[in-house]
């Protein structure tokens, strides 16, 4: 069984109004230059990155905020990292961690481009590893207004326990691809081998978010799904 395209909206025709309407109308030149190198580098993991639209709704998220510090988990090709930073005021700062560095160049020069690049610290690692060092350290406490994490699906829960020290008080956690395909509503068997052990990571990881009660949380329904968690306590 082959994994459909990603997002939830299945109506092809709504989708591109969206984009050629409203979204790329509105796209920044150096995040279209990331989008256009990401699917001529690597064309089958181009879907990796947020889409446009996605990429514009976390923008004015980080805008209303008023956000300053930002903490990104999985950067891909940085898409995500270069709207987040074009968001921030020209003080922001945005600690970027991934495993692939390789990856990560591909958006380097469109992020240099776009005069961000002073505000992206990025660290070449295992998630887990910095956010553990982290989250013991008590400079990094309660530290980032603003943390987008769209990394491996099965270190979702692993993370969240460790962010949640590093957020401040009123500060939004934004978990990417909580419905993931839509698969979250269909039967294990219903499910591309390859994608299982990411469904049955959501399904616990939004089950452990709707039973948090140090989080306010939100369910928005654009791209593969975004959770955003507000900490109240």
């Amino acid at each position: 069984m082959d994994i459909p395209a990603k997002g939830i909206l299945k109506s092809e025709a709504l989708t591109k109004y969206i984009l050629n309407t409203i979204a790329y109308p509105r796209e920044h030149e150096q995040l279209k230059g990331i989008r256009d190198a990401t699917i001529e580098k690597f064309p089958n993991l181009s879907s990796m990155n947020v889409p446009v639209d996605e990429g514009q709704f976390l923008s004015m998220l980080l805008k209303l905020m008023k956000a300053k510090k930002a903490l990104e988990i999985g950067v891909f090709t940085g898409y995500s990292l270069l709207a987040t930073a074009l968001a921030l005021p020209d003080d922001g700062q945005i600690t970027a961690i991934d495993v692939i560095r390789e990856y990560f160049d591909v958006g380097l020069p469109f992020i240099k481009k776009a005069g961000m690049e002073h505000k992206i610290n990025f660290i070449e690692s295992d998630a887990i590893k910095v956010l553990s060092e982290m989250s013991s350290e008590e400079k990094h406490k309660e530290e980032f207004d603003f943390v987008f994490v769209d990394a491996d699906k099965t270190s979702y829960l692993k993370y969240h326990e460790l962010i949640k020290k590093l957020v401040k008080i009123g500060g939004v956690i934004a978990y990417d691809n909580t419905l993931w395909y839509g698969f979250v509503v269909q039967e294990e068997e219903q499910v591309p081998e390859g994608a299982r052990a990411s469904r049955k990571a959501i399904l616990d990881l939004n089950k452990n978010l709707a039973s948090d009660p140090s989080m306010e949380i939100c369910q928005v329904s654009i791209g593969d799904g975004v959770t955003l968690c507000r900490r109240i306590s």
